[in-house]
């Protein structure tokens, strides 16, 4: 990276880091039970609502209890099921005709990630009805309130239903993006285990991978603070006692419920110190492809936290003290690497690849101009680099001679979006 650029980055960065304090960051309402969904809205004077879910939930009937508690007490729920994975422009613009023809009042983002993103961009169309996605993405372009949104995820990863996120793929121009607003904060979430009883193994390690990485970039970037610091600790704490838990025996409430939290403090985390390039990549990956976010984040991961080198060390050894893969003893880079092998092993006895296949040698400078758009100068990474530099993650990720893994989490019940 040119030297005027990276003093821009910098720059940039310092800024927002001194703005946080100001900034009018807020948590949501948590709550921990779905039945307690229906006197939430009853408080808002709310009468219909927006339920946003997938397909693969709706048929698996996993929202079957929540639109039954709400008939029961006279709320119309309207449901609008066709969120896919990394949902897109299409999805939101049919949520919301839904929400307007049926005079909704209120929102539900009822699966992962990719319910929760569909359901923060509706409400962002709702706020501003002149304006299309296109010009609402980026940061702080949504000012005005959306309509009350309660999120209840069904994954652990991504987060979203704390964060300040969406992200929308456009599929016309096989991009990715992402919207960064304070009134994109759900108002309500809703951590209730339950309702992530059904989720896959293959699902619960790559959301739980996704949780892992948003704690891991969040704590080594240049913008933390004494509490993002010790949400991500705590996260990735969690995410090492208990995902292959989780992933082993998908009826353990603990483990279930443990992960919710690693989720939930991890995005509280990135949302006020940001992500870095594993997300910015893993972007451009699922807008080209439509890979799974998790699992590009699980796969894009170790790698690029040894091309950070020595920038990112000292804070790898205190990750992998949280994570209990390394002693105060070790030096830096002996904790780092410590900590880069463990997330490896952990991919590796989940059964996620250490590469993913079907990636083009010709469409890696357009993926690496978008990642780099994306994150510079916005995200304070240990190690700036350019296009040009992202370059090598996409080669060193791409295997085109194995499975085509990801493509077969298409008809699963739920996707990680975020």
């Amino acid at each position: 990276m040119k030297i005027a650029m990276r003093a821009f980055c910098r720059v940039y960065q310092v800024l927002f880091h001194l703005a946080l304090p100001v900034l009018p960051y807020r948590e949501p309402e948590r709550h921990t039970s779905v039945e307690e969904v229906p006197g939430i809205l009853q408080r808002l004077g709310v009468d219909a609502v927006l339920l946003v879910t997938d397909p693969g939930l709706r048929r698996a009937k996993v929202t079957d209890g929540l639109e039954k508690l709400l008939a029961q007490q006279g709320i119309r729920c309207v449901v609008y099921d066709g969120t896919c994975a990394n949902p897109t422009v299409e999805n939101i613009e049919q949520a919301r005709a839904l929400y307007l023809s049926e005079g909704c009042r209120a929102l539900i983002a009822f699966g992962g990630g990719s319910s929760m993103d569909c359901a923060k961009a509706v409400g962002a169309r709702i706020a501003y009805p002149k304006k299309s996605l296109d010009q609402l993405k980026g940061l702080l372009r949504v000012l005005r309130q959306i309509p009350p949104l309660i999120a209840i995820p069904t994954t652990a990863g991504t987060g979203s239903e704390v964060t300040v996120t969406a992200v929308i793929t456009d599929r016309k121009k096989h991009h990715k993006y992402t919207m960064n607003d304070f009134t994109l904060i759900p108002r309500y979430a809703v951590l209730d285990p339950q309702v992530t009883l059904s989720l896959p193994p293959q699902v619960t390690a790559t959301t739980g991978m996704d949780a892992l990485t948003h704690a891991v970039e969040a704590y080594i970037g240049r913008s933390t603070t004494k509490e993002t610091r010790a949400l991500a600790l705590d996260a990735t704490s969690r995410v090492f006692r208990y995902l292959e838990v989780a992933y082993r025996d998908g009826s353990n409430l603990e483990a279930r419920e443990n992960m919710l939290l690693a989720a939930y403090r991890a995005g509280i985390a990135f949302s006020k110190s940001y992500v870095g390039y594993i997300h910015a990549v893993a972007h451009s990956l699922g807008g080209q492809y439509n890979i799974p976010h998790g699992l590009a984040n699980a796969v894009l991961m170790p790698i690029v936290l040894e091309a950070y080198g020595a920038s990112a060390e000292k804070k790898l050894h205190e990750l992998a003290l949280a994570a209990g893969v390394a002693q105060a003893w070790d030096s830096d880079h002996a904790a780092a690497q410590k900590f880069i092998a463990a997330i490896r092993e952990l991919n590796r006895r989940m059964q996620i690849p250490a590469t993913l296949s079907g990636i083009r040698q010709e469409d890696i400078p357009q993926m690496a101009a978008y990642a780099a758009r994306e994150a510079n100068p916005l995200y304070p990474v240990p190690r700036l680099m350019d296009a040009k530099e992202l370059e090598q993650f996409y080669e060193k990720v791409a295997d085109r001679a194995g499975d085509i893994l990801w493509e077969k989490e298409d008809n699963l019940p739920d996707k990680e979006a975020v």
